[in-house]
């Protein structure tokens, strides 16, 4: 009469998804489109295993449409110059690799592109603004490294 309460749980996740992104900064997206990515790969890795091959094949298909038609398409190629083309071309690496996985039942190619998924998450991770927009507070040593030119910094490598 009232649908079933799984159908309701998702629902609100899907309510609570929006929300956060309608209220997420610009760097606050791009982490939340790695981490969809990962629970994607994640989520693969499952159906790989149990040997659900539509379930897997679906995960892997969300996994690269978060690839390309986020990360990928988020990257403002002129302002980011070489740093924005790397990406660009480890993104397309990443989509090709979970193509074969996906073709071939390789594990070992789901963990690869998780594992890069999970480096350049905390690459962003580590230059998150603090609340209110100031640098957050890093150890000198992380100043340093987070003043390296090849770092992803937010700003020089998104579309406005």
């Amino acid at each position: 009469m009232f649908g079933s309460t799984r159908s309701g749980a998702n629902a609100y996740a899907t309510v609570g998804v929006e929300t956060g992104v309608a209220a997420a900064s610009p760097h606050k997206l791009i982490v939340m489109l790695f981490e969809g990515a990962m629970v994607a790969v994640a989520s693969a890795q499952h159906h790989m295993q149990s040997g659900d091959i539509a379930a897997k094949g679906k995960a892997i298909s969300h996994a690269i449409s978060i690839i390309d038609n986020g990360l990928r398409a988020s990257l403002d190629k002129k302002v980011g110059g070489e740093i924005a083309l790397n990406l660009d071309s480890l993104y397309e690496y990443m989509s090709s690799r979970l193509l074969v996985a996906n073709l071939k039942n390789q594990p070992q190619t789901l963990d690869e592109v998780y594992q890069l998924l999970k480096g350049l998450k905390g690459a962003w991770d580590a230059i998150a603004p603090a609340p209110g927009g100031a640098p957050s507070a890093q150890p000198a040593a992380e100043q340093a490294q987070a003043q390296d030119p090849l770092a992803p910094q937010p700003s020089r490598l998104m579309k406005a």
